[in-house]
């Protein structure tokens, strides 16, 4: 069945696509031969392995830099990709801006930001600005949580900081990503709690799923979860894996794999 869903992987780390030497030097112990495996990518490129796999569209995210690459996928592409602007929330109101450049003038449907990057927890009032354009704008933010792979204190990523935020921003998206490990359970209790709260599976190959994400959503979290490879997992290894996965059934399977990212992110919308 899984073949027959065209798939939709949430988070394409562009940044892992096009600097190969930073992210192995960064996370080599933790994934084997990164640098072998991730090669300096064309848009052409991408496009063709996503058809291997079965993967129908993707949202490239950018650094924090101008998202020339994002932009060209983007025009050539524009039924497969969306854009997502990774922000610094520590450059204040320039970060305020680059946010509203990225949605209204390049249509970017998505925001990113890592807690571990900057040493603050979400709750933070230094995030605070960019939850409130965001809202305006109308995107989600997707934001990483759990122990982070790069050797920095991972503290600022306990999803619990989440939990305020979630409460004070009750109109804002926010989907967790990278695992949340060892707070997965946080995670779910949370996603539980707050209906604007998320979860994509990036950075986990799907034999390594938590048992708390799957258990959750075969049960009361099926419209919660969704697929992601964060550039991490190859995507043609991803897809293979998910044909495993225990789906109570195939609604579930394809909410996962398309079904939830098409509403997240309102795709086909312009937010103009």
């Amino acid at each position: 069945m899984t073949q027959e869903i065209k798939a939709i992987d949430c988070f394409v780390n562009t940044s892992a696509l096009l600097k190969k030497e930073a992210f192995a030097g960064t996370l080599g112990y933790l994934f084997k031969d990164l640098s072998k495996k991730f090669k300096p990518h064309t848009q052409a490129q991408l496009v063709k392995e996503m058809d291997e796999a079965g993967i129908e569209k993707a949202v490239l995210v950018t650094d924090e830099t101008e998202p020339k690459w994002v932009l060209k996928a983007i025009e050539k592409y524009p039924d497969r990709f969306i854009g997502g602007q990774s922000i610094n929330p520590l450059e204040g109101m320039e970060a305020v801006r680059k946010l509203e450049r990225a949605v209204k003038d390049y249509d970017f449907k998505a925001v990113n930001m890592a807690a571990f990057r900057v040493q603050k927890p979400y709750n933070d009032k230094v995030y605070y600005p960019i939850y409130a354009k965001c809202i305006e704008l109308g995107v989600p933010v997707r934001m990483t949580v759990g122990i982070p792979g790069p050797r920095v204190p991972g503290e600022v990523q306990n999803p619990i900081y989440l939990d305020e935020v979630c409460w004070f921003f009750p109109e804002l998206k926010i989907a967790m990503s990278h695992g949340g490990e060892p707070w997965v359970f946080t995670c779910v209790k949370l996603m539980l709690k707050w209906p604007n709260l998320y979860y994509m599976t990036s950075a986990f190959a799907p034999s390594h799923y938590p048992q708390e994400i799957m258990h959750y959503m075969n049960t009361r979290g099926s419209d919660k979860i969704m697929f992601a490879t964060a550039s991490l997992i190859p995507q043609k290894r991803a897809m293979e894996e998910i044909k495993d996965l225990p789906f109570k059934n195939d609604e579930i399977r394809h909410k996962f794999l398309r079904g939830n990212a098409l509403k997240l992110y309102d795709w086909g919308v312009k937010k103009k």
